[in-house]
This record gives structure tokens, C-alpha cells and sequence, in this order.
């Protein structure tokens, strides 16, 4: 694996030698939730990685491709807001919604929930494009997809920052300095894997922090599964 210094970035290549692809992302607010705490929503202080995935999916995606996340800047400082959410406890399955089988009764199943959220963010993704054995493009032609859609603004759906009511603007990066953004922040979804068990996705997490404004992500992380209810450990 070879690095280059980019504007201040330690950024590694991708195997075939390529920088990353860069898209800058902001919002009013957002909520990228810690699952340690089940109760009350409390925000991580800066995008996860599988939010910045989810966000590049709703602008460019194809099956025979991947996105793996390399860094991701803090480009205004962190703010953080109160808010009482309403929630519901019961979610029908997907096959029965669309179906429109069973009928979810909100306000009987209704949960009022305090979340910690962030307010006012910008932040620069950057990440590489991975493609399956099936892929009957090179990378290149994907990178350059993914990269006349940002410029155009067109999106496969709105992208949003943890939450869906959070919604995303998102553009071609500038030049606006990181912030000054200094945080340890302990441990962080990396990314999900689904090429396990049905209903049983491989999930692989790291240790987060935040250095002069930069959230840097290993290629890998380690693969760690999360206790299921009940379960004593």
C-alpha cells in the first residue's frame, strides 16, 4: 500500500494507484448514533464511515461495486443541539409493508426519545471505489460516473446525514479549511458485510479518532459482533 500527501491528507492509493474520489457533503443538522446507548440517541461527534457510504450510494451505485471509506475532514466545528424525537417500538418487515399486509399502529406503538444531535455540519469524503469479480467496467469508468454526478447534483435518492429527516446538500469540493477538531473518540463502526448468514451481517468496527480535523479509517477493521438481547457477556 503506497500514501501521498495531499493538501495536508495522508491518503493511500488504491491497488491500482489511484487518489481517492472527493465529495463534500453539509447540513442543517445530524445524527450518527452510537449503538452502545439504546435508550436515548447521543450522536457521535463526527460522520461515521457508514454514514459516508450511505451517502455515496445515494448518488452512485452499481452491485459490482464498493465503496470503502479513507478519510473524512471536519470542516466546522462541532455543535451539538437537544431534541425530542417521536419513535415507534413496532416495524413491520419489509415483505409485509410492501405487500401491505400488516398494518403498523404508530401511536399505540409510539415512543417519545431524546437524541443528541449535531447542528450545522460540513464535512469532505474520501474514498475508494472496489469493485466484485463480476464488474465488466475498469475503475475507472465508475470514478468517473460517480464524479458527473456529483457535478451535475443528480442522486438515485436524497442523501442524509444518520437520519432521514437530516437531509444532505452535496457538491464538488472547495478549498475551506479543516477545523480545528482534536477528539478521541473510542470505538466506531468500520463497515457491514452481508455475504454471511441471511439476517446476519459481519460487522467490523475500529478505534476513532480525530486528528487536526481529519478522520482517518483503516483499510480494515476488526470484526466484532453485537451482543444480542438478553444475552449475558
Amino acid at each position: 500500500m503506497t500514501t501521498d500527501v495531499v493538501n495536508g491528507l495522508t491518503l493511500r492509493r488504491s491497488p491500482e494507484g489511484d487518489l481517492p474520489v472527493v465529495v463534500q457533503v453539509s447540513g442543517e443538522a445530524a445524527l450518527f448514533s452510537r449503538p452502545e446507548l439504546k435508550v436515548e440517541r447521543v450522536s457521535y461527534p463526527v460522520m461515521t464511515p457508514s454514514a459516508a457510504v450511505g451517502v455515496l450510494e445515494s448518488i452512485f451505485w452499481k452491485p459490482e461495486m464498493r465503496y470503502q471509506i479513507v478519510a473524512i475532514e471536519v470542516l466546522k466545528p462541532v455543535k451539538q443541539f437537544s431534541v425530542r424525537r417521536n419513535e415507534t417500538s413496532d416495524v413491520a418487515p419489509l415483505a409485509e409493508a410492501i405487500k401491505g399486509t400488516r398494518r403498523v399502529d404508530t401511536a399505540a406503538h409510539r415512543d417519545q426519545r431524546n437524541a443528541v444531535c449535531l447542528r450545522d455540519v460540513t464535512y469532505r469524503i474520501h474514498a475508494h471505489i472496489e469493485l466484485a469479480a463480476h464488474a465488466d467496467k475498469p475503475v475507472a469508468a465508475y470514478r468517473d460516473q460517480l464524479r458527473r454526478r456529483v457535478r451535475k447534483g443528480a442522486c438515485f435518492q436524497q442523501p442524509y446525514l444518520g437520519t432521514r429527516e437530516f437531509s444532505a446538500e452535496f457538491g464538488w469540493p472547495d478549498d475551506t479549511p479543516r477545523a480545528d477538531v482534536n477528539e478521541e473518540i473510542g470505538i466506531m463502526l468500520h463497515s457491514v458485510h452481508r455475504d454471511g448468514k441471511p439476517g446476519q451481517p459481519r460487522m467490523e468496527w475500529f478505534a476513532a479518532r480525530v486528528v487536526a480535523g481529519v478522520l482517518y479509517v483503516p483499510e480494515r477493521g476488526i470484526e466484532l459482533a453485537l451482543p444480542v438481547e438478553g444475552q449475558v457477556v
